[in-house]
Formats: C-alpha cells, sequence, structure tokens
C-alpha cells in the first residue's frame, strides 16, 4: 500500500471486548486488541433492508411492498498475521486462538447469567463508516508458515462482523431524546468540531454531541473513550 507524501500512515485495529453486564449499554473491559500488521486491501461493508410481498386478491396487477425494518452493516475484511521474522513466542497463534474465541460465550457472561460473545470495535484512522460496536459472525483462519516444531509464524484470517445497533439515548421514548446513529472511539487529537464536521458537514453543530454524552468541558476528550454520535436528523441547530 502506498502512501501519499505527508501522510502518515494509520494502521487498523480489532478491539475485543467483554459483552455488557447487567443493564449496560456498552462492551466492557477489553479482552485483547489485535492491531494489523497490514491494513486490508480490500473492505466490504453491507447494508440491507427487509420488504415483503402479500399477494392479495384486489390487487390487479402486484401488491404494494412493506418495510419489515433494517438490517445492520456488515463488515467483512482480510487480517494477515506474520512474526516469522521474531519467530520465539506463539503470538501468532495467541491472536488467531483469541479470534476464534469470538464465537464463544464469555466466562463472565456466563456467571452474571447473561450468556453472549465478545463484542468488538474495528478501527481504521478516521474511516468512521467502519467503526462501530459489532459480534463475529464467522471467522476462518489458513496457517500458511509455520517453524520447526510446528508452532504456526503466519496466518490469514477471514472475518465478518455485524454490527449491534446503538439504541435511543433516554429511557422514555416520548420524551424528545436523541437516537443513537453509532458510537465513536476518541483518538488523540479529536475535538467536538472536528467529530461534528466528520458526522454532518457541520463544525458548529458539536453541542449535539456534547449534549448526547453529557459534556461539560469540551476542551477536555479522553482517548480512549466512546462517545454516542446523533444521528443527523436530531442535530440541534
Amino acid at each position: 500500500m502506498s502512501v501519499q507524501p505527508g501522510v502518515s500512515l494509520v494502521k487498523a485495529s480489532l478491539t475485543i471486548k467483554e459483552p455488557p453486564i447487567g443493564p449496560a449499554l456498552e462492551p466492557g473491559g477489553t479482552m485483547r486488541e489485535i492491531n494489523f500488521q497490514f491494513n486490508p486491501e480490500t473492505l466490504t461493508l453491507a447494508k440491507s433492508a427487509n420488504w415483503s410481498n402479500t399477494p392479495l386478491p384486489f390487487f390487479k396487477y402486484v401488491s404494494i411492498p412493506s418495510f419489515g425494518g433494517a438490517d445492520p452493516y456488515t463488515l467483512s475484511f482480510q487480517l494477515f498475521l506474520d512474526s516469522s521474522m521474531t519467530p520465539a513466542g506463539t503470538k501468532v497463534q495467541d491472536d488467531v486462538e483469541a479470534l476464534l474465541k469470538c464465537c464463544e460465550v464469555t466466562d463472565q457472561s456466563i456467571a452474571a447469567f447473561q450468556p453472549s460473545t465478545p463484542w468488538v470495535f474495528f478501527q481504521w484512522g478516521s474511516f468512521s463508516t467502519v467503526s462501530f460496536n459489532a459480534y463475529v459472525q464467522n471467522i476462518s483462519a489458513n496457517y500458511t508458515y509455520f517453524d520447526p516444531s510446528g508452532v504456526p509464524l503466519r496466518a490469514t484470517c477471514d472475518l465478518t462482523i455485524t454490527q449491534i445497533p446503538g439504541l435511543t439515548l433516554g429511557q422514555n421514548p416520548t420524551s424528545g431524546a436523541l437516537s443513537a446513529h453509532r458510537s465513536h472511539r476518541v483518538r488523540s487529537g479529536d475535538t467536538l468540531q472536528s467529530m461534528a464536521w466528520s458526522e454532518y458537514g457541520d463544525a458548529t453543530a458539536w453541542r449535539t454531541i456534547a449534549e448526547a454524552n453529557d459534556i461539560d468541558d469540551p476542551m477536555r476528550l479522553t482517548p480512549g473513550a466512546e462517545l454516542l454520535i446523533p444521528a443527523p436528523d436530531q442535530v440541534r441547530r
């Protein structure tokens, strides 16, 4: 992958987190963070809507379709892992096993009687469209290189993750609460104004994000914190 002059290379990452416990709406602590050694060459983002046609005798040609709701985003990508230059250890094996366990129920969720697989969060620089809380729908790992003792040193993993949609902010659906469009993990250098410009094309809309997250001081954002980003139709001008 070539990098334009003056543009720093940003590596993609996949964070594996404990699922929410109790009434929490956000994932729990980080179980493992996998930083991509090589950024994906392709990302496949898919979205679909459900419409149904029920044949009715009083429609002469075709019935009017009925909307049944929107499906969540799915994101498919390939992750390449390689430790052949530093063969000591089992990093490739450990990373692949952590990914495979994303399709298994966590011990913590079982203990809380809320069985769930881990949540994941994919992030690649400022490409916010592909950053959302998700679960691993499927994964396959292809080991391609081993040390003399059989320890894998290279693997290619194909993943598909499915969005876990954000919930409505506030308890009362009739109270005029803001609708969560997605979440955004704060990175170093982020400001509410830059987020508002990226999301809405209007830097002055930063107050909408501040109000949604109870931020009193817009100049103090904590890197790593996850903020709820209201839908564009909820921006308060």
